[in-house]
């Protein structure tokens, strides 16, 4: 059973991002403040729902989230400042665009960067434990497997219409006989393997 806030004098976002493990595409974060009524029965961690419930439970979170914002940071850009400060840059930018401003940010995982003057407490799965979290994983996934999608269409040889830039074996395979794509991240093997022959 998922909590619905952490603590009850300061209003808190939690906060999560979706897309760090890949080997193409952008890592998305999002911020998320939820009212006391919320409730949905399907809300838990993203990866433990399936694609249909994901999108059922985004409109869900948008149409009742007290605040929520998505944002994301490209290859290029994990490339350059690496995929740990990129997620953590990620969250940032999404914190930043909430309407209402947080007092606590509830952050999923075991490390951050502050956020301002903003009071932070890390949580080790935490978007199995508390509910902005789960929505903040919720909204992050979809928001990023919807961009994968377009990605998909421009090249459709690496399936990331199913495997959403995940080094899956297709995915892998690809690499190995057409190379990379402006949108994979060279620093990543075997990605980076790659990116030396051209």
């Amino acid at each position: 059973m998922l909590q619905l806030f952490y603590q009850d004098e300061l209003r808190e976002a939690g906060c999560d991002e979706a897309g760090r493990g890949c080997l193409a595409g952008p890592v998305f974060a999002a911020a998320v403040m939820l009212p006391e009524n919320f409730h949905h029965p399907l809300l838990n961690d993203s990866k433990q729902v399936t694609e249909n419930n994901r999108n059922e439970l985004r409109l869900y979170i948008e149409a009742n989230a007290n605040s929520y914002a998505v944002a994301m940071v490209d290859n290029d850009e994990i490339d350059k400042i690496n995929i740990l400060k990129a997620s953590f840059k990620a969250m940032h930018l999404a914190i930043e665009q909430l309407s209402s401003k947080p007092q606590l940010l509830l952050i999923d995982g075991n490390r951050f960067i502050k956020y301002k003057r903003t009071p932070h407490k890390c949580i080790i799965k935490g978007d199995a434990k508390f509910a902005s979290i789960a929505a903040a994983s919720i909204l992050a996934k979809t928001y990023r497997d919807e961009y994968m999608l377009r990605l998909h269409e421009e090249f459709p040889q690496y399936a990331w219409n199913t495997n959403k830039g995940y080094g899956t074996e297709v995915h892998r395979k690809a690499i190995e006989l057409l190379g990379i794509t402006p949108y994979h991240r060279k620093t990543f093997s075997p990605v980076s393997d790659q990116a030396e022959l051209f």
